[in-house]
């Protein structure tokens, strides 16, 4: 007898509901409501996703900072039929109360089996689910413990973020003999490539790949690298991963001969008319925000506009020149070093909240900590493994950068300081000039250094930022920062400094 089941399944939604990038008033190909209208719901259908739903848009900054409530959140979730969610590394950002009321409000359950409170209970353990036609199913959650190092300590300061291998492995040997299938829902992506194994990265951030080397789930559904990953089998566990922002979702059909599982899967792109109930529920909100953004906070003597990613790396951003500019005014410190986002919408003349947002989604806060010289010129070195030289003689973005995952936001701008690279050079030798106020940097020599926290914890692999000693913390967003940096200059068109 064949029995079959279905699962949509979305990831790292980062709080694109409607069909805009808040860049514009444009409608665009993109936001769950677009997937959503799409989803077919019957006893045998279950819809997951694979967390980072609560920060990255302006209508989930707007919820947090000006609503003070994830209630519209929680419910667009529940309108558009969600089963199963776990956490991603996202929805730490605004602390523990704030996921938990989220969680609170949703009908989905949440599974999250390495998330647990100080006493090892666990929060939100794995899930038995016995469909219409009677196939059982296992679903496990498991976050990145690199939570541990992003995260600011108050976030997380009542919680245990543990090993995700071990914590699933211990979930499947509990589950396997009693369902038909087992799922694993894994906010996180892949150490090594898929197609070939070749070593990707050598941290713990990403583990897929040895979940499926080393576990049996039949099926893997991971997030966190905004990659478009068709459906593959890896090591006998069949993996999918959807794209970011609801650009996409991924559609898994089950089918069950006897004892033999057949598993495949399709990418869906969001299209179509938006899911009409959700999209009228949620409006009025929706064009808060939109109003909300188009207010003008400031002026600036001229525009800040984004160029190419290599030709900003190569030469300099206004952009980020202006960022360093406010961190050094905020922080006191020497020296600045800040990066840009992988989509950067620049400031116009007339700076709007919109401006501000869609150019600094994050919700970074800011520390001072001190650094040799011989550190400084690391971190620039590191920088500068951004640049790769093609057989043409072309420079373009080095692969480490872009495979797994696209990270332009892992080069870093540096303010305060004049320092010079040459890609030509072997790596670890391109800084060819380092001065500090025309002065030879040596390696001894001690700076206090502004950067955020995400940095600070050595994430994007600067591994010397956690050894060194902080001076101050400036535990207010950067995004708070500009506004109140415009909101002081009100009088004035604030003119750009520059290296």
């Amino acid at each position: 007898m064949k029995k079959r089941i279905k699962i949509y399944f979305t990831s790292d939604i980062h709080g694109y509901f409607y069909p805009t990038n808040y860049a514009d008033r444009k409608e665009k190909e993109l936001g769950l409501l677009k997937c959503a209208n799409q989803f077919e719901k019957d006893g045998n259908t279950l819809i997951m996703d694979g967390g980072d739903i609560l920060q990255g848009s302006a209508f989930t900054y707007y919820c947090q900072k000006e609503l003070q409530s994830n209630q519209s959140i929680a419910q667009i979730m529940n309108l558009c039929g969600y089963d199963y969610v776990t956490l991603g590394n996202h929805d730490f950002n605004y602390g523990q109360q704030y996921f938990e009321d989220y969680i609170d409000q949703l009908n989905a359950t949440c599974v999250c089996q390495n998330v647990s409170d100080k006493k090892g209970e666990g929060l939100y353990p794995y899930d038995i689910r016995t469909m219409d036609n009677g196939i059982q199913i296992g679903i496990v959650g498991i976050v990145t413990d690199y939570v541990n190092v992003w995260e600011k300590k108050e976030n997380i300061d009542t919680l245990s973020i543990t090993n995700p291998f071990e914590a699933a492995k211990r979930a499947l040997e509990e589950l396997k003999d009693k369902v038909d299938l087992t799922i694993c829902i894994y906010h996180g992506g892949f150490e090594k490539s898929f197609e070939t194994g070749k070593i990707l990265s050598t941290t713990s951030e990403n583990i897929a790949y040895r979940i499926c080397e080393e576990l049996g789930f039949d099926l893997l559904l991971t997030g966190h690298q905004h990659m478009s990953m068709g459906g593959k089998k890896i090591h006998g566990t069949y993996v999918v991963q959807p794209k970011e922002y609801g650009m996409e979702y991924q559609m898994i059909e089950v089918l069950f001969v006897d004892k033999r599982l057949e598993i495949c899967s399709q990418i869906q792109k969001a299209k179509g008319e938006c899911n009409l109930e959700v999209y009228t529920a949620f409006y009025k909100i929706e064009e808060m925000v939109q109003k909300w953004l188009d207010q003008q906070v400031g002026k600036l003597s001229k525009p800040l506009l984004p160029d190419y990613k290599i030709k900003m790396a190569m030469d300099g951003s206004v952009i980020a020149d202006f960022l360093n500019q406010i961190q050094l005014f905020y922080s006191g410190a020497q020296i600045s070093a800040t990066s840009l986002g992988n989509d950067v919408k620049g400031f116009q003349q007339n700076v709007t909240r919109r401006d501000i947002i869609a150019t600094y989604p994050y919700s970074n806060t800011l520390i001072v900590c001190e650094i040799t010289g011989m550190d400084l010129k690391n971190a620039i070195e590191y920088s500068a493994q951004y640049f790769n030289v093609n057989e043409a003689g072309d420079i373009e973005v080095s692969e480490q950068f872009l495979e797994p995952k696209v990270e332009h936001y892992n080069f870093d701008f540096y303010f305060g300081i004049e320092y010079r690279i040459n890609p030509q050079n072997r790596i670890g030798e391109r800084v060819t000039l380092l001065k500090y106020k025309n002065k030879i940097i040596a390696p001894n020599d001690i700076f206090t250094i502004c950067i955020n926290n995400y940095r600070a914890s050595g994430a994007g692999g600067y591994h010397m930022y956690p050894l060194c000693k902080v001076i101050k913390e400036i535990n207010i967003e950067m995004v708070e920062l500009i506004l109140d940096y415009f909101e002081i200059h009100a009088d004035e068109s604030i003119r750009e400094e520059y290296k």
